[in-house]
């Protein structure tokens, strides 16, 4: 019956919630680890832990005096070499086995010595009291002392008696200890059977549950492949993007400009071409006006210096020289910068208003969405791929499903539910025996306490009457009745206890024979789990098994399964999977193979092609423009003219100075119409500087700011232009040819991470096949309980009843001595001393 409904449910707790998965959805997972819950567990309803109470003091104080009685370690070898020879090695182990035993041996001889020895002292003890001895004369020698004597004895044994009444009375509490503990033992057995019930009825429950959480993994794999878009794709264009994003902002950074100011360079460089071309202009058409400007002045000062009063014989000398001063002077009024021979720029406007037509930032801009677009490429080109493996995935479902049917669940778990309602009945079968035998005990015990309180029932009625009745002037043979019955009481306990108490001490010698070897060879090593080394012994139980356990349920002797390792694992309450080690018999990765299962998906992610090359960074037209800007003729234009004519003044001379020179000279001149003539002419001048010299300047100055900017920007832009194509160029290779190994790499990872989720499921299954699934604890329940009854309740009770008892009647023997002596003060006395006065005169 055990095996045929144990072993079965043992290949089901271990296969059955490996092969069956459960087909309703489940909420989407977030991202990350797979969260597959916590496997829906029963409460055991057995608490294996027992407190004794306050008899536990007196259970401590017996497990004491055992430990002085027996110190020596477990004798783990001997009992070994014992049990494989079948006791037949005591004969020539017994040194061993006697030394071991020394302390119970040496209490057991004082026993039978004491139960031996007591009963024949007994008999010639009354011999001699017939015979008026020991006591037995009923006559009292007169002492000064007597009262002295006869208190001190009363109060001994008095003492002697309440001590042995504390003895009965923890002998009599540890009978009715067991007595009441052996009531409980049906609410632990039931609670015990409960507990297998539970763990039989939840089983079921928990696999299921393990079976469904395969949804986890196919919704998280699912929604992976639903978004393969953003998960490889983005991990691709994350890994391009760091070698094409950097050609991409060359593009937009050239002359060391930021991106957001790419086109603002060309705007300026455009502007600067206009400002130069408009410049010339004005400086070439002003060139012109100044210059006939400055002939008519020259013509009008000459014919002013024409007047007779410049060269008459009438006129000063002064006068004469000044005008030869003035005339010499006018060679410098002509104009110093030729602007008229410097060639436009209207060719390189011309084209840098076409580049300007075409905005590059539009066409880079083109090249960061075709990139960014990896996600959407590759979602399109990976459909036909995700919806096969989409299917593969309902595919491996069904045969998961399919391989959980071989196992017949139900059926074994209700096999083993049938086994455990069979035992329980069989042992409430035995409880009205359990119940018989137990009165029985308890009428015995409690038949072995009353011959010691019949003993104390004379003691204590013996002193009362003795001491109520005694009359101090009383002579021993003028005794009253009431004392005469105390020392008759005292007497007949006397008696009693020559008669039981051998018998008393022969059974607690036999029961702390029994009930201390139980503790020390018991209950004490499996406290420390040396009962559990020996049970391990190989070979032990059986010749031929070196652990008998895996060899009856498994036929294989040589698995590493303790009854130690067993009870250890379900008393933390682990699953029963890891408990008998069935990862040897039935292996879970050897039913989930995940290789078996996920090949196909591995295979199918593997034939992912993606094709990049539609990703164009910079188009024709894009490379085009760059181009164009950097042969705009920017390096055509000689800056140095442009420079040269813009740093020579507008004239010669300067015209302001020339005019207040002019009228420096005129002012020496005598007045009249000469002088004012010239005046005239300097504010000619003056009026010439202010309109056309200041705006030509302007012109000249702004003409070269244009033209420096022109040639810092043309100097180097060739070499940037182009080493920014280059750099397109590069990258757009990278993304048409040796992109395949980073896709692959990438591809690998995402295959990773799904077959990852398999991974996850199966060690998920694992764990909780060994922690959760089926917790065994039921099953160190039922040893903790045995060891409960047996030691807490049966042998600590028994161990506490010889030791109450024990004591009792060892006291008995000082009591009988007590007793009497004590008799002869308080008996009435047949003679007594008769003393003679006159004599003693």
């Amino acid at each position: 019956m055990w095996t045929s409904a144990f072993v079965p449910l043992l290949l089901l707790l271990s296969v059955s919630a490996e092969l069956r998965q459960d087909t309703e959805p489940r909420r989407l997972p977030p991202p990350g680890k797979l969260d597959f819950g916590y496997v829906p567990a029963g409460v055991y309803e057995t608490v294996a832990h027992y407190e004794p109470g306050p008899i536990g003091i007196l259970f401590q104080l017996v497990q004491g005096f055992l430990h002085i009685v027996q110190p020596n370690a477990f004798p783990q070898d001997l009992i070994v070499k014992l049990a494989k020879d079948k006791f037949g090695a005591l004969q020539t182990e017994y040194q061993k086995a006697i030394y071991y035993e020394i302390g119970f041996l040496v209490c057991a001889a004082v026993g039978l010595l004491f139960a031996i020895l007591l009963p024949v002292v007994g008999l010639f003890f009354c011999m001699c009291r017939c015979c008026d001895n020991c006591g037995g004369e009923m006559h009292q020698r007169q002492r000064k002392n007597a009262d002295c004597r006869r208190g001190l004895l009363g109060t001994l044994l008095f003492s002697t008696s309440l001590v042995i009444t504390i003895g009965v009375l923890c002998a009599y509490a540890a009978n009715q200890n067991l007595s009441s503990q052996v009531k409980n033992i049906r609410r632990y057995v039931n609670s015990n059977m409960r507990d297998l019930h539970t763990f039989a009825n939840d089983t079921p429950m928990q696999i299921d549950y393990l079976i469904s959480q395969y949804a986890t993994a196919k919704n998280k794999v699912i929604y992976d492949l639903n978004n393969i878009g953003p998960l490889l794709g983005g991990r691709i264009h994350d890994q391009l993007d760091k070698e094409v994003h950097a050609a991409l902002d060359g593009a937009l950074n050239m002359a060391a400009v930021k991106i957001d100011r790419a086109m603002k360079a060309m705007r300026e460089t455009k502007e600067a071409l206009e400002n130069s071309s408009m410049g010339l202009e004005v400086l070439q058409e002003g060139t012109g006006k100044l210059g006939f400007n400055l002939s008519l002045v020259r013509t009008s000062i000459n014919r002013t210096l024409s007047d007779p009063g410049c060269h008459d014989e009438k006129s000063d000398a002064t006068t004469a020289q000044l005008c030869r001063n003035i005339r010499q002077s006018l060679s410098q009024l002509q104009i110093s910068a030729n602007f008229t021979r410097l060639p436009n720029v209207n060719s390189q406007l011309e084209r840098m208003k076409a580049v300007l037509k075409m905005d590059l930032s539009i066409i880079v801009q083109k090249g960061f969405s075709s990139l960014n677009d990896t996600p959407h490429m590759v979602t399109e080109q990976t459909r036909s791929v995700v919806e096969n493996v989409q299917t593969l995935m309902d595919d491996i479902g069904k045969n998961i499903s399919s391989f959980s049917k071989i196992f017949p669940v139900q059926s074994c778990l209700s096999n083993f539910t049938i086994f455990i309602s069979h035992v329980h009945a069989k042992i409430e079968d035995h409880y009205p025996e359990i119940d018989r035998m137990d009165f029985y005990r308890w009428i015995g015990c409690i038949t072995l306490c009353c011959m010691v309180v019949l003993v104390l029932a004379f003691n204590y009625l013996g002193l009362l009457c003795g001491t109520l009745g005694y009359d101090k002037h009383a002579s021993p043979t003028t005794r009253g009745c009431i004392s005469n019955t105390g020392g008759t009481m005292l007497i007949a306990g006397v008696g009693i206890s020559f008669i039981f108490s051998w018998v008393l001490m022969g059974l607690v010698t036999i029961i702390f024979l029994a009930g201390g070897n139980m503790e020390k060879l018991v209950c004490e090593p499996f406290h420390t789990k040396e009962v559990f080394k020996v049970v391990d012994t190989p070979y032990l139980v059986h010749p031929d098994w070196k652990n008998f356990i895996p060899g009856y349920l498994y036929n294989d002797s040589d698995m590493e399964l303790t009854a130690e390792s067993f009870y250890s694992t379900c008393k933390d309450n682990r699953g029963i999977y890891s408990a008998l080690r069935l990862d040897k018999v039935f292996n879970v990765s050897s039913f989930l193979n995940i290789t078996m299962f996920t090949k196909d998906v591995v295979a199918r992610l593997n034939s992912v092609k993606i094709d990049l090359r539609g990703i164009i960074l910079l188009e024709a037209e894009g490379k085009q423009n760059l181009l164009d800007f950097s042969e705009a003729g920017l390096l055509e234009i000689n800056y140095a003219d442009y420079l040269e004519e813009v740093n020579k003044g507008v004239t010669v001379v300067d015209l302001l100075s020339f005019a207040r020179e002019l009228e420096a000279q005129t002012d020496l001149m005598p007045r009249g119409g000469l002088q004012m003539a010239l005046k005239g002419h300097a504010g000619t001048l003056r009026q010439i500087h202010s309109q056309q010299i200041i705006p030509m300047e302007q012109a000249m100055s702004a003409l070269n700011q244009s033209m420096r900017y022109l040639e810092r920007t043309a100097s180097d832009l060739p070499n940037k232009v182009l080493a920014v194509i280059e750099a397109i160029e590069a990258a757009q290779y990278l993304i048409s040819h040796n992109a395949t190994h980073l896709i692959n790499q990438e591809t690998a990872k995402f295959t990773a991470t799904i077959v990852g989720y398999f991974h996850q499921y199966i060690e998920w299954v694992k764990t909780a096949l060994a922690m959760e699934v089926a917790p065994c604890k039921p099953f160190s329940n039922m040893i903790d309980t045995v060891e409960i009854v047996t030691c807490s309740f049966l042998v600590d009770s028994m161990n506490t009843f010889w030791m109450g008892l024990g004591c009792s009647t060892l006291l008995l023997l000082p009591s009988i001595i007590l007793a009497v002596k004590l008799a002869k003060f308080y008996r009435r006395m047949e003679t007594e001393d008769v003393y003679d006065d006159a004599l003693e005169n």
